[in-house]
Formats: C-alpha cells, sequence, structure tokens
C-alpha cells in the first residue's frame, strides 16, 4: 500500500519519528539504528514504510532504506518475532552487525542481543543464516562486516563525517574493483588499505 514517504523530520524520539509531507503528519515506528541514518530534524527525509494492520491497531512503520526495510521484513519470518520485537532487534544492533553474527553462527553472542534470547536465537539461526542480505543501490551484495579486513578502513572514514553506510558500500566496490587488479593483490594489506583509502575519499567527497 505505502512504500515509502517523503517529507520534512518534525520530530524523533526513540524508536519514533514524525514526517510532515505536504501538511499531513506521520507517527511512524522506527529502530534506533534507522534514526542515526536519517537526516537531522527540519530536513527532508525520504523514509521506506510497511504498514501493520489488525482489527486491534493500525501500525506504521519506518525504515532510513529499503535494504532495512528488508531485514526487518526478514526477522518477521523468525516464528515469534512481531513487528514490536524486530524493532527492538534492530534498534540493539545494526543490520550488519546481526548478518556477521548470524554468518559466523555465532549463538552466544545471538543471545546477548536485546529481544532475542536463547529460544529465539536458536530459531533466528536456522531461519536466517546465509539468507540475510544486505545490498547497496546497484544491488550489489555489502560485503564489509565487522569481520571484514577493512572493518578498520570504515571506520576511520566514518569518524571522518562520512556517512557509515555509504562508506560500507564504497569500500565494498572499491574491494571488489581492486582485488581484479594484479599490481593491488601484491601489496601488503597495509598498502592495500591506503590504496582504498585514498580513492574511497575522493568518490565520497
Amino acid at each position: 500500500m505505502f512504500n515509502s514517504l517523503t517529507g520534512i523530520i518534525t520530530g524523533k524520539f526513540p524508536k519514533q519519528i514524525f514526517l510532515d509531507t505536504n501538511g499531513v503528519e506521520w507517527d511512524l515506528c522506527v529502530p534506533d539504528s534507522n534514526l542515526d541514518m536519517l537526516p537531522p530534524l527540519g530536513n527532508e527525509a525520504k523514509i521506506y514504510t510497511w504498514l501493520q494492520h489488525t482489527d486491534q491497531l493500525m501500525t506504521l512503520y519506518g525504515f532510513a532504506s529499503a535494504d532495512e526495510r528488508t531485514v526487518f521484513l526478514d526477522l518477521l519470518k523468525v516464528d515469534g518475532v512481531g513487528p514490536k520485537g524486530a524493532v527492538k532487534i534492530m534498534s540493539s544492533v545494526s543490520s550488519s552487525r546481526l548478518m556477521d553474527v548470524l554468518e559466523k553462527g555465532d549463538l552466544e553472542m545471538l543471545e546477548k542481543i536485546p529481544g532475542v534470547g536463547k529460544k529465539t536465537a536458536g530459531k533466528m539461526m536456522l531461519t536466517l543464516k546465509g539468507k540475510l542480505k544486505l545490498r547497496d543501490n546497484t544491488g550489489d551484495v555489502i560485503r564489509v562486516t565487522a569481520a571484514s579486513p577493512y572493518a578498520d578502513l570504515v571506520l576511520s572514514l566514518a569518524s571522518m563525517g562520512y556517512d557509515k553506510k555509504l562508506v560500507e558500500q564504497k569500500v565494498a566496490q572499491l574491494v571488489e574493483v581492486l582485488t581484479s587488479e594484479s599490481d593491488f593483490a601484491s601489496k601488503s594489506q597495509k598498502e592495500r588499505e591506503d590504496i582504498i583509502f585514498r580513492r574511497a575519499i575522493v568518490e565520497l567527497s
């Protein structure tokens, strides 16, 4: 019914955002991790949506990207995880970190995520391991996770003020392109990081 809403952010609160679209102010439930991805108060934003409509209530959920919404919908496939539970999980851990934990099969770490617990962690591992994917705007799977050898490089660029998600996407793209070059593959890890760092700054600026 709704794919997205574009308007001015008029309120930001824990797990909630207000968005004004030509005089209509929407109240959306948004994971805390997504709040940081959205522009500051008073700025225009595009928020991807999902509507929950039951006999008792109607709740509109919002996400900073279609990718984040897909993670939310994937979480709903887990038996026992409802919309509120999925938002709580996404508020406690970034989507890239969640994917990394699932891919490594780290059940102990998964159990520590607020809103999960031992029983739900097992169901999440069974349902989502190997299936949860993050994609950039071109459709390519984002490969830079917390376990990536370039994770520190991503953090360094993000600390300079660049959007972390854009940095992850850019570094992943550069790694994919440069890895196919023989001279790049022959360089040390430090030299490869320096090359990617310089290229990323140029292309992000």
